[in-house]
């Protein structure tokens, strides 16, 4: 098996352009193994043999069950006392992979051509410009991962972002400028449209690999929306919307329910902290869900425990090890960086600081914050030698209220200044209570989980040399599915 996964790397990189998507296209290896050569129907095969080995993976290790809100509810679904919210067929704006990647053991081109021309399709339909978030990223990862303390700290970018363009299109006036001037969009049809490619281009669910995007407005049933505004946010950003009594604890449960789900019961502690209460008029909810599978599996026979060098003293944790590993690297002027691909389905960074560094001083390298934004494969070069990373376990809850006004947004935390009229028409003295962010990431001999959750509450009132690659002192880290958006980004000071 590892011999087939080595070469599914580069059998990934023979594929016909017209079946690869964007974000594949431009991350394409232009380096190659000298000694490794395969022809297009060697690696056709060879992709098979990888993908049907992950369909068995995803077999073993169900999507978390998602609820039939999820496929996609209309501007106002009634929630009634006890019961369970439900779909609005004619108002359902959900788009899903329908084609799903064939098991099968003897290799048939035919039954792949539905998948791959999906997949092709979907990468012309949501073309999103990488330098969209570039700005953004350049605020707001400073701004969420300092100060750190020695903790672990991760975060969802991309979640964030779509919360609060959410919040921008809720708001009007000096509201919506600061938060459209954080977002990078000068103008709601900018940032509409870019929501929609972003939430599409990162969507993935076909068998091979898990990344779901998913948003949800609760309401209480006894105050005055905007039915336009409920649309808009169902249209552009895929927002499910109810309603309930905002005392009742049954409307309580089934928020819960609903985040579990959409985060497949990985931050069930976080949910747990996030409640409704009589002076709730509205609560908003975006989840990311992410799971994928190592190109190359770390066999859990050489996984063995190390030291690993944490700011407050060594610790020994379990590491995973891989004695003859190819990964992409590159050296920076204070850091070096480390690439560990999924099977078709993107790639783990990880940026390990020169000896002396913290990861929290990275974030202020002017060329480390760009190498973690942008990627970095065209920079980088192939190497051969061992890898070590540590097995981790990282949850982050973090209160970004103080973070967002430092980053200039401001009017939306004021009740005298906030103005989301264009969801609540006339009413006054709304405004941001809450903005939480939740997110875990687990990482194994198999692969990746991670997902994460923003609460807005709003109140009334081929090798050309060697190198050995141990991550056994602080780091950062960086996830990135089918498009180059940074899912989740992380620092990791204790493993």
């Amino acid at each position: 098996m590892r011999d087939k996964s080595k070469k599914l790397n580069e059998a990934l990189s023979n594929i016909d352009d017209k079946y690869l998507d964007t974000t594949e296209r431009m991350k394409a290896p232009k380096k190659k193994s000298p000694w490794i050569k395969w022809g297009a129907a060697a690696a056709a095969v060879l992709l098979i043999a990888g993908a049907v080995t992950l369909a068995h993976w995803n077999r073993e290790h169900p999507l978390p069950p998602y609820p039939d809100s999820y496929q996609g509810a209309g501007p106002v679904d009634v929630l009634p006392q006890g019961g369970t919210a439900q779909p609005d067929g004619p108002y359902a704006r959900f788009v899903a992979y329908e084609a799903e990647y064939p098991e099968q053991v003897q290799y048939d081109p035919d039954n792949y051509a539905p998948w791959w021309e999906q997949r092709a399709e979907r990468a012309e339909r949501y073309q999103s410009d990488p330098a969209a978030l570039d700005d953004f990223l350049t605020a707001v990862l400073p701004a969420l991962l300092a100060d750190t303390e020695g903790e672990n700290r991760v975060c969802s970018p991309l979640n964030l972002y779509m919360a609060l363009a959410e919040a921008a299109e809720l708001s009007d006036g000096m509201s919506s400028v600061q938060l459209r001037d954080l977002l990078g969009a000068y103008s709601m049809g900018t940032l509409r449209a870019r929501a929609d490619v972003l939430w599409n281009a990162n969507y993935r669910d076909d068998g091979t690999a898990t990344s779901i995007l998913a948003s949800s407005l609760w309401m209480r049933d006894d105050f005055d929306y905007n039915d336009e505004t409920l649309r808009k946010l169902r249209d552009n950003y895929h927002a499910s919307s109810y309603y309930g009594d905002m005392s009742d604890p049954q409307y309580t449960a089934a928020l819960r329910d609903w985040l579990n789900r959409q985060t497949g019961g990985q931050l069930s502690d976080a949910v747990e902290n996030v409640a409704l209460d009589a002076n709730t008029v509205l609560e908003l909810l975006t989840t990311v869900y992410f799971r994928a599978k190592w190109a190359e599996r770390f066999d859990p026979a050489n996984t063995a425990p190390a030291v690993f060098h944490a700011p407050d003293g060594d610790v020994e944790c379990d590491f995973m090890n891989e004695a003859f590993a190819d990964f992409w690297a590159y050296r920076g002027k204070r850091f070096i960086a480390a690439q560990y691909s999924f099977v078709t389905s993107g790639s783990m960074w990880f940026l390990l600081p020169d000896e002396g560094v913290t990861p929290e001083e990275l974030l202020s390298d002017e060329e480390a914050l760009a190498f973690l934004i942008s990627g970095g494969t065209e920079q980088s070069e192939w190497y051969f030698g061992k890898l070590a990373l540590p097995k981790l376990d990282v949850t982050s809850d973090l209160d970004l209220s103080d973070a967002l006004k430092r980053l200039g947004v401001t009017d939306v935390f004021d009740p005298s200044a906030a103005d989301f009229s264009p969801l609540f028409g006339g009413a006054e003295g709304v405004a941001l209570s809450t903005i939480r962010h939740a997110a875990r990431l687990v990482m194994d001999e198999e692969g990746v989980t991670a997902t994460a959750f923003t609460e807005m509450g709003m109140g009334a009132g081929g090798p050309q040399e060697e190198m050995d690659f141990i991550l056994d002192r602080p780091f950062l880290f960086k996830i990135a599915a089918s498009s180059d958006t940074p899912l989740f980004v992380g620092i990791v000071n204790q493993p």
